[in-house]
């Protein structure tokens, strides 16, 4: 019988290997290391986002279940605690590194000019326990981790990640993202800052925003609304000249304010610097920013980084660069495929299957059994 490899193998090839060799010698990861070489540490915890395990136990007991293909995927043994040594002590720089690597990788029919590319920014929480006060302490009884997220919303894809301590604010965060000149940028009232506005109106880059409701705006030209929309006004003013502490404010030139009426009567304060766009594209430009939204709820959902097998900043830092490392993957092998599946269905069906030795586009094919005749009507499916 011709030799097959696992669903897990197949999504491993995707990783670029000789990346990873050069990212663990420059950062010394596995000198003097003879147990666990960080290869079996992050395959170790790629199963673990993969396969749904929520402790280390199930981790170690999953992969000792399958112990004899370990091999074949480039691993070795894994014993709980060395895992839970090197999660907390070996730098997470390796896995930053390659999600990087993965990030950067856009197939050619997702490259797009500059002007068409919307880039979405937000930020979620993680919560954590007490044991991860000495890094993470929020407030007397809370602690927690914030992902924040630069996310190209047609390649439906992460392009920049960063963690931080719950307690950081979404601007700070921000204001170390690197900024791409010309693009489109849509983000919430958490990144409420004059100056951070300013500099990307510098580079050339459209910004679509929320402003606050008390936020008075000089109206020097209102424009005409479009028929049968929920947009209720359109015009051009100016920001107020100054900020707190009586600041000047550097974004000195007229942007544009659409309000709009969302579904459940709200009303939503639209800032642009876009002056010649139609509103409705600067509406639909902010719903837009609903599928950030969708992608943290997916990434929690599905990958389960709402439960972290080590409560040191190290180990959270690797487990969440892991998790979202296994959402590319996922999205790329998808991608490849080109499966009539949603990811989400896709990502539970590899799930079920991750050390099966099936062809990834056969999955939703039928097996039969080996000690039956096809026959005899013994089919096993692979998702139901």
């Amino acid at each position: 019988m011709r030799h097959q490899n696992t669903v897990f193998y197949d999504l491993l090839k995707r990783v670029p290997w000789d990346a990873f060799t050069k990212l663990a010698a420059a950062h010394g990861v596995d000198a003097r290391v003879r147990r666990l070489p960080t290869k079996t540490q992050f395959i170790a915890l790629l199963f673990a986002t993969l396969s749904g395990a929520s402790s280390l136990r199930d981790l170690v007991n999953g992969l000792l279940s399958h112990g004899e293909r370990l091999y074949h995927l480039g691993a070795r043994r894994v014993r709980r605690s060395t895992l839970a040594d090197a999660n907390a002590q070996r730098s997470p720089e390796v896995f930053a590194g390659i999600l990087q690597l993965l990030m950067q990788q856009a197939d050619s029919k997702l490259r797009r000019a500059i002007a068409d590319t919307t880039l979405l920014i937000d930020a979620t929480s993680l919560p954590l326990n007490m044991r991860s006060a000495r890094w993470a302490r929020f407030s007397a009884k809370l602690c927690g981790a914030k992902l924040h997220i630069i996310y190209d919303a047609a390649a439906e894809r992460p392009i920049y990640a960063a963690i931080s301590a719950a307690r950081i604010n979404d601007i700070t965060a921000a204001k170390e993202m690197p900024i791409v000149p010309g693009a489109t940028y849509v983000f919430d009232l958490g990144y409420y800052d004059y100056a951070w506005w300013a500099e990307l109106d510098r580079l050339q880059c459209r910004i679509v925003t929320r402003i606050k409701s008390n936020t008075p705006l000089q109206i020097i030209e209102r424009l005409p609304l479009p028929a049968d929309s929920s947009i209720i006004s359109d015009c051009i003013g100016f920001l107020p000249q100054r900020q707190a502490k009586n600041r000047r404010n550097p974004l000195d030139h007229a942007v544009r304010e659409v309000r709009v009426r969302t579904e459940s009567g709200k009303v939503l304060r639209i800032l642009c610097n876009d002056l010649d766009a139609a509103a409705q594209e600067i509406a639909d430009l902010y719903k837009q920013r609903w599928q950030i939204e969708l992608f943290f709820r997916w990434v929690k959902q599905t990958l389960k980084i709402t439960r972290f097998l080590g409560v040191s900043e190290n180990a959270v830092r690797i487990q969440i660069a892991v998790a979202l490392i296994a959402y590319l993957l996922l999205r790329i092998t998808h991608a490849a495929h080109r499966l009539q599946l949603t990811p989400t269905e896709f990502a539970r069906l590899v799930r079920i299957n991750l050390m099966h030795r099936r062809r990834i586009d056969q999955l939703l094919e039928p097996t039969i059994a080996p000690d039956q005749h096809p026959q005899q009507g013994q089919l096993q499916w692979n998702l139901t």
